[in-house]
């Protein structure tokens, strides 16, 4: 049986300017040429994303780095549709810092939050600036077992590149942690670099950027997860349709 090829939203203000842009199409192509993942990917720039519709039929939405986004209110609806309809979801770097910021609103009730970068002048910033900075930093990061991020990276200790000046607010982790986001991995000094949603299919950010992982010819392990939970998807929406398509032909054939 064959299933329709795996679509993903690349959700992002595309610009050769942003390092981990330029890295996507080789990483997409050494997805399908070592990994047997092939991807339909279309880029969604954020002002469009927020649009009814924008996002339908897609079978992964991966929110790339790239902040302060042009709409913000785009970011965060590619949050909502991946987190609210159980699409799998990416969000590296500003996406880790938005998917955070959505729910802090959408879920915790804190609709006063705010990304510091964005609104530097409001009191609820769960995106606050680090206390160092780590633009082009290389750090480790500690990964908590019986996890998807310890069952993604096969293991609990990694080093990755970052290249941001925001983070999350530690102030906020017990209401974030208390209405169900889970963080999952943390750097030495214990500040979070991982979040994930348990009872989501896959929902999975971080604060590093996994696209500048290695010389960009094989895809980190965080981004093969969501290729694999992307072709799932796909499978399973197939599988919808065929099993549809099979119950009208068997009622009109009895009717």
């Amino acid at each position: 049986m064959t299933y329709p090829t795996p679509r993903i939203a690349l959700v992002g203000d595309r610009s050769p300017a942003v390092r981990s842009h330029a890295r996507v199409p080789g990483l997409l192509d050494a997805l399908a040429e070592h990994d047997r993942l092939v991807l339909d990917a279309y880029w969604i720039p954020t002002g469009d994303a927020g649009a009814p519709g924008a996002l339908d039929g897609f079978d992964a939405i991966w929110l790339l780095p790239g902040s302060p986004y042009r709409s913000e209110a785009g970011a965060l609806a590619a949050v909502r549709t991946a987190r609210e309809r159980g699409i799998p979801f990416l969000g590296t770097c500003a996406g880790f810092q938005h998917a955070a910021l959505e729910y802090a609103r959408a879920v915790c009730g804190l609709t006063d939050a705010v990304h510091g970068e964005e609104h530097p002048d409001g009191e609820q910033q769960v995106i606050a600036p680090l206390s160092c900075s780590l633009v082009g930093h290389e750090g480790a990061v500690t990964v908590t077992p019986d996890t998807l991020a310890e069952r993604v990276l096969g293991t609990t200790r990694t080093l990755e590149r970052y290249h941001c000046a925001y983070g999350l607010d530690a102030a906020y982790l017990d209401r974030l942690r208390a209405h169900g986001l889970r963080f999952s991995g943390a750097d030495e000094s214990g500040e979070v670099r991982i979040l994930e949603l348990p009872d989501h299919p896959f929902f999975l950010a971080s604060l590093f950027q996994p696209e500048l992982s290695g010389d960009g010819t094989r895809a980190h392990a965080m981004i093969r997860a969501l290729a694999g939970a992307a072709v799932a998807h796909a499978d399973a929406r197939g599988s919808a349709v065929t099993a549809t398509a099979t119950a009208t032909a068997t009622a009109t054939a009895t009717a």
